[in-house]
C-alpha cells in the first residue's frame, strides 16, 4: 500500500492522505476505511473487517479498543466516527466522517458533502412575493392563529413559558390534505408575514446511493438547522416539503437494505423532534399513511380541504379580475377545482390571450381549458388478479 501511495503523488487522494501526516499503521487503516467504502459501498465497517492487516494478535486488540473507546488517531482526529446506522452511536460499527470524505473525495460530490443540493439553499422572506390566499373559515382560523405564533414577540414568550414550565420548546406543524390546496405557498407567506428564511428540504435528495450515506445526511440537515437558528436574528422554518416518503409507515421486520435505510432514517428524525427546539412544517398529501409515532409529534395538525363555492369564486376572482360575477359563479359552481388548479387554467387562458388576442366569447373559452384541466379516467377491463 505504502509503495502504491508513493508511486502515485499525482492523485487527489494520495495527496490529501499524505498532508494528514498519519502514522503509518493510521494511513494503512484509513485507507482500508476508503477501500471498504468506495469499492463495497460498505459504510458501517465492523472491527473484524479490520483485523487481517494487523501483524500480531495483541497489537489487533489494543486498536479495537483504542477504537471502542473512540481514542484511535483516526478518531481523534475526526476522520473516523461511531455508525449511527439505528439513529443512536454503535460503538461496534465505524464510518468515515463527513469532513473526511469532503477532503478525501472531492470529485465524487456525495450529497452530504454537498450541502446545498439536499437543502436547496434559504429561501430568504424578502424574498418572497405577497400572494393572496383563500381559505375556509376553520382553516382561516387555524392559518391566523399560526402566524401569531410565529411573530416574534409572541413566539419568544410562548417559548419561554414552555421552557419554564418544563415543556419541549420547539413547534412542528403538518399541513395536510389535496395537492393543489395551498399547503406550500402557506409556508412561503407565514414566512414572509412573520420575516422568517425557510431551510428547505430537498427529500430526494436526502436518499444516498451510498451505504449509510443517508442516515448522515439527515442528521446534517438537523444540525445545520441549529447553526442557523443560532446564528440569524430570527429562528428560521425547517420545511420538508412533500414529506410522504420520510414521514410514513415503517417497514417492521425489514430486510431489505432500502427499507433499513428508510427505517434508519425515520428513526433520526423521530429522535431529532424529541428535543427539536425551532419550527419545523412538513406538507403532506397522504397523512392516512403516516407512521403513527409521527403523528403525536406534530403540535399542529392542520387540513386543507378542497376550497368551497365562496373560496372559489374569490380565487377565480383574484386570478382573473375582467370576469363578470355571473361568469365566476358559473365557474365556481360548474368545477370543484383547487387552488391550483385554477391557477394553471388562468395561466393557459393568460397564454392564450397573448398569442392569439383576447377571445370572442370568454366563458366558452374557459370552460373549455376547465375541460382539458380535467384528465378523463376511463373504465376499462381489469387484467390480472
Amino acid at each position: 500500500v505504502m509503495k502504491l501511495l508513493e508511486s502515485n503523488p499525482q492523485l487527489v487522494f494520495v495527496s490529501r492522505l499524505k498532508s494528514l501526516g498519519l502514522s503509518g499503521a493510521s494511513t494503512l487503516l484509513l485507507t482500508l476505511f476508503c477501500h471498504l467504502f468506495i469499492n463495497e459501498s460498505d459504510d458501517m465497517v465492523a472491527f473484524h473487517q479490520l483485523e487481517f492487516i494487523f501483524r500480531h494478535k495483541f497489537e489487533a486488540t489494543t486498536m479495537k479498543n483504542r477504537m471502542m473507546n473512540g481514542r484511535s488517531e483516526l478518531q481523534m482526529r475526526n476522520l473516523v466516527e461511531f455508525s449511527n446506522a439505528s439513529g443512536m452511536p454503535d460503538r461496534t460499527l465505524y464510518c468515515l466522517t463527513r469532513e473526511a470524505k469532503k477532503m478525501l473525495f472531492p470529485e465524487l460530490e456525495l450529497p452530504s458533502v454537498n450541502f446545498e443540493r439536499m437543502t436547496g439553499g434559504m429561501t430568504l422572506a424578502r424574498d418572497i412575493k405577497e400572494k393572496q390566499l383563500f381559505y375556509d373559515k376553520g382553516l382561516m382560523t387555524n392559518i391566523d392563529d399560526l402566524a401569531s405564533l410565529l411573530e416574534e414577540d409572541n413566539y419568544q414568550k410562548v417559548r419561554n413559558r414552555l421552557k419554564d414550565k418544563g415543556f419541549r420548546c420547539g413547534f412542528a406543524c403538518l399541513f395536510y390534505g389535496e395537492p393543489g390546496t395551498g399547503k406550500t405557498e402557506t409556508v412561503l407567506q407565514l414566512a414572509r408575514r412573520t420575516g422568517r428564511n425557510i431551510m428547505q428540504v430537498n427529500v430526494e435528495q436526502i436518499k444516498s446511493k451510498w451505504v449509510g450515506e443517508s442516515e448522515k445526511n439527515i442528521k446534517d440537515i438537523f444540525t445545520n438547522y441549529r447553526k442557523k437558528a443560532e446564528d440569524l436574528d430570527r429562528v428560521p422554518i425547517l420545511l420538508f416539503n412533500e414529506a410522504d416518503a420520510i414521514i410514513g409507515l415503517r417497514n417492521e421486520g425489514a430486510q431489505k437494505a432500502v427499507d433499513k435505510m428508510e427505517n434508519a432514517i425515520q428513526n433520526i428524525i423521530l429522535q431529532e423532534m424529541e428535543t427539536f427546539d425551532g419550527i419545523l412544517i412538513a406538507t403532506t398529501n397522504l397523512a392516512g399513511n403516516m407512521d403513527k409515532a409521527f403523528e403525536r409529534r406534530f403540535l399542529y395538525k392542520i387540513k386543507f380541504n378542497r376550497p368551497s363555492l365562496e373560496a372559489r369564486m374569490s380565487i377565480w376572482r383574484s386570478m382573473i379580475p375582467d370576469l363578470r360575477e355571473s361568469e365566476i359563479r358559473c365557474l365556481a359552481e360548474r368545477y370543484d377545482f383547487s387552488g391550483g388548479q385554477i391557477e394553471n387554467i388562468a395561466r393557459h387562458f393568460t397564454i392564450d390571450s397573448i398569442l392569439h388576442g383576447d377571445a370572442s366569447d370568454r366563458l366558452k373559452t374557459l370552460i373549455s381549458h376547465c375541460d382539458s384541466e380535467r384528465i378523463e379516467k376511463k373504465n376499462g377491463k381489469r387484467i390480472g388478479f
